[in-house]
Parts: C-alpha cells; structure tokens; sequence
C-alpha cells in the first residue's frame, strides 16, 4: 500500500467519524485531507482530485468547512485559483463555539422549565436536557486550557507512541 492510499483510507476513518455527527462525508474527507496534505494550501481541484469529489459537491462543502471555522482561503497574485488550508487553532475555534452554543441552549432550557411549570412530566424532561447542559458547561468551566506545546500536544502524543 503507498503512503497516498495510507492517507487516503486515514481521511476515509476522519469522515466516517465526523458522519456521525452528520458531517457530510465530502466535507470530513476534504477536512481530514487538508490536515495531512502537502502542500498545506490546495487549490478545490487538487482537492478534488486527492480525494475523488466532484467539484460541484466540493465547492458546497468547502463553503460550509469555511463558515463553521475549520478552513481559510487566499488567492495568490496574479492567480484566480483560490487555495484552502485549515484555519490557524480551527479545532479550538470550533469547539469554543460549540461550548458557547451549550451555553446559549442552557438559557432556553431555563426558560422551558418556567414555562411548562410545576407539571412532573413535562418539567422533567426539559430539567434533564437542562441539567445535562449544565454539567457539560461546569465541565468545561472547569478544564484546564488548551497548550500548544502542554501534555496534550502533538509533540507529546509522539513521545507516548514512542515510550
């Protein structure tokens, strides 16, 4: 197997997980490709070729990779070809949004309990989404912060492989 079908089965594993989460695959294959590749800079129709997408659907994709933070695009002078790359700190960006988003749905929770009021059923149900956000919240509250270079970094996931 070459290291291109290596990649490529590697940026099939990161879009079958973000699937999950209903990512359309084309937009985890183009993320999980713009992670790996080299150059870091791709121009769609070296994306499109890497990864075997039409350009139709990539340029749906690359759109909405862009607007939840994970890529960035230029052009480059005298060029018309836009090149994407992921987004300096994308994965951080993009979970502090998601944290903040808890947060926001922890004021409608609130409010959902005010409004169905005393009934057991009823209030149990949005406590429960209430209190699940809650928690997600105080944990997050309380996490320590993201380092570059902490025990958490690329430099130390390596040294754990190599122990």
């Amino acid at each position: 197997m070459t290291e291109q079908d290596q990649l490529l089965e590697w940026v099939e594993r990161v879009a079958m997980y973000l699937a999950r989460d209903g990512v359309p695959p084309i937009a985890g294959r183009v993320l999980g490709w713009l992670m790996v590749c080299d150059p870091p800079e791709q121009s769609a129709g070296q994306i499109s070729t890497a990864i075997g997408a039409s350009r139709a659907s990539l340029t749906s994709n690359l759109r909405l990779l862009t607007s939840m933070g994970f890529l960035t695009w230029r052009t480059r002078p005298g060029e018309r070809t836009v090149y994407y790359r992921m987004a300096e700190d994308a994965w951080a960006v993009v979970v502090r949004r998601q944290v903040a988003a808890i947060t926001s749905f922890m004021d409608i929770t609130r409010d959902g309990v005010d409004l169905v009021g005393p009934d057991e059923e009823r209030a149990s149900r949005v406590r429960q989404a209430h209190a699940t956000f809650e928690w997600m919240a105080k944990v997050f509250d309380n996490a320590p912060p993201l380092q570059a270079d902490g025990p958490n970094s690329a430099e130390a996931l390596d040294d754990e492989e190599t122990s």
